[in-house]
């Protein structure tokens, strides 16, 4: 080989060129990465703040919920200034009720006993039901007035029938509408008898006992005349415990009737003239005009809501099936 020969020239490879200078092929790809960087970690502070305010969030509604279910839902404390206290009795009068005994009482109780309290007022919209429980309101209601020397208006709304007129009685004066409904001064046991539609379906009843009268008034037994008889003679006898303690409470005001305690009722300006009640009036007035203390406090104790789900679900599926089956004597 002459000295004048060049040595050829290398020819570079593509591939080799690109490997060693990635920046200069892709010359965008720094920023884009910063930029997704950036985008991510403002995502992730997003999360973290979305995640925290719903914790949060969920804490307080748990807090809300178990303030609900575990505080009772009393009255405040109420003034020493002179006020008129009131006490509701709305709706059926039983265990398990608003218009409960336990419940009637512990209100009754701190009207009675708070200094400011004027008089008691009873404001009462209900049909009636248990005679033993309007018998416990009705006792305590006499005893708390002779202890404390309050009265007690019983101011009637849409209804004071049969067992609420048992507590209603225990006041010193009765208010109504001209339109209330008042009286009902009776007893009832009802049921169902079921001995035909059995027959016709071919059923058999098999009940055993241990008692004669254990299975008394068994809806799905022929009735025994017997069993009947005492029946009627235990709700007459419950009949005459209503009749003494409306004579008792009303006095020589009461206009009787042959009609009076015969289970009928009548509008408030009726009940005014058979001395079943005594003024045309509302909670307004009596508290403006009768007790002279305008200002009205309501110390009507209500049950908080995990009560009110344990009665409702719990025992209150129990006894509906139990009232289904069988029958019970009320005032209503």
């Amino acid at each position: 080989m002459s000295s004048n020969d060049e040595l050829p020239h290398a020819i570079p490879d593509p591939q080799v060129e690109g490997a060693a200078k990635p920046a200069a092929a892709q010359p965008g790809l720094e920023p884009l990465m910063a930029q997704f960087a950036r985008d991510y970690l403002a995502d992730r502070r997003t999360e973290r703040r979305w995640r925290v305010f719903f914790r949060l969030a969920w804490l307080g509604l748990i807090a809300a919920v178990l303030w609900l279910l575990f505080v009772e839902q009393h009255p405040g404390k109420p003034p020493l200034t002179p006020h008129t206290a009131l006490v509701e009795v709305r709706g059926e009068i039983a265990v398990d009720s608003e218009a409960s005994a336990e419940l009637l009482l512990s209100g009754l109780k701190s009207a009675f006993e708070d200094q400011g309290a004027q008089a008691v007022v009873l404001r009462i919209n209900s049909p009636g039901g248990s005679p033993v429980q309007a018998g416990i309101i009705y006792d305590e209601i006499r005893r708390l007035k002779a202890k404390h020397g309050k009265k007690v208006y019983a101011v009637v709304e849409e209804m004071c029938a049969s067992g609420a007129y048992y507590i209603a009685a225990a006041a010193d004066e009765i208010y109504v509408d001209k339109a209330s409904v008042v009286g009902s001064i009776g007893v009832l046991m009802d049921g169902f008898g079921f001995t035909g539609v059995m027959d016709k379906l071919g059923v058999e009843r098999r009940l055993i006992t241990a008692g004669a009268n254990k299975g008394m008034l068994d809806p799905f037994s022929p009735e025994d005349p017997r069993q009947r008889a005492y029946a009627q003679a235990m709700l007459d006898q419950i009949h005459k415990q209503f009749i003494d303690v409306v004579k008792e409470g009303r006095g020589k005001r009461l206009k009787e009737t042959p009609e009076t305690f015969s289970g009928l009722y009548w509008n408030g300006e009726e009940a005014i003239k058979l001395g079943l009640a005594d003024h045309l009036g509302n909670l307004d007035f009596v508290a403006r005009e009768v007790v002279k203390a305008e200002e009205v406090i309501d110390y009507t104790p209500h049950p908080n809501i995990a009560e009110r789900l344990a009665k409702r679900f719990g025992a209150g599926m129990g006894e509906s099936m139990i009232k289904a089956m069988r029958s019970g004597s009320s005032l209503r």
